[in-house]
């Protein structure tokens, strides 16, 4: 898996998605509490997130902050996150993911340029090609996850498209993705940023592809 700030996709996806657009890589401070050897409250941690990996050359990133790998959650004195390279789109099994994601205003050009060999590439560069649908849908980074996601836009407005409907959120909004097929598109002109969590899940029958 790539360094800290690595790019994940291939080598000329930034090209193919334009990279007039640059943006120092975002930095987010990240305070983690734990517990001294007395068992009082304490900071085990702070400081930026310590992985942000950049997606393309127009400034889109996801910024790792944390994530749990058991349902409830075993709480120690200072044993910190589970160790994890690189970037997951999915929670871990039975587990929950912090992240934020950067999005960058997207044009017409940018969209042509997501062919269908360019999106299932994107996506498993991060683990995630199961996520991509069967069938064609009204945007090309269409996409579910089996997770219900907690959705909290922190900067700009961004859209958040479904197969059938399309809603504008504007920060301070809350979207609960509830294992949806769904994409998000950013026709503001600014970046956008929302804050995820990601709680795993499991389909009911009916809902399985």
């Amino acid at each position: 898996m790539p360094a800290h700030g690595e790019a994940i996709f291939p080598q000329d996806l930034p090209a193919m998605l334009g990279s007039a657009m640059t943006m120092e890589k975002p930095r987010v401070r990240r305070i983690v509490t734990g517990h001294d050897a007395e068992g009082k409250s304490t900071i085990i941690e702070d400081g930026p997130a310590p992985r942000v990996v950049t997606l393309d050359g127009r400034g889109s990133a996801f910024i790792e902050l944390w994530s749990t790998r058991a349902t409830p959650v075993p709480i120690d004195r200072a044993s910190g996150e589970p160790a994890e390279e690189g970037v997951r789109l999915h929670p871990p099994a039975n587990g929950t993911r912090l992240r934020m994601v950067d999005f960058p205003p997207e044009s017409e050009e940018v969209l042509a340029q997501l062919t269908p060999e360019v999106v299932r590439a994107a996506f498993a560069a991060i683990g995630a090609a199961d996520a991509l649908p069967d069938r064609d849908g009204p945007h090309p980074l269409m996409h579910r996850t089996e997770s219900v996601d907690y959705g909290i836009v922190i900067e700009g407005e961004i859209t958040l498209v479904l197969d059938g409907s399309e809603t504008l959120l504007r920060a301070g909004e809350v979207v609960i993705q509830r294992g949806t097929s769904h994409a998000w598109a950013n026709r503001s002109g600014r970046m956008a940023r929302i804050a995820f969590i990601l709680i795993d899940g499991a389909y009911d029958a009916e809902l399985q592809r």
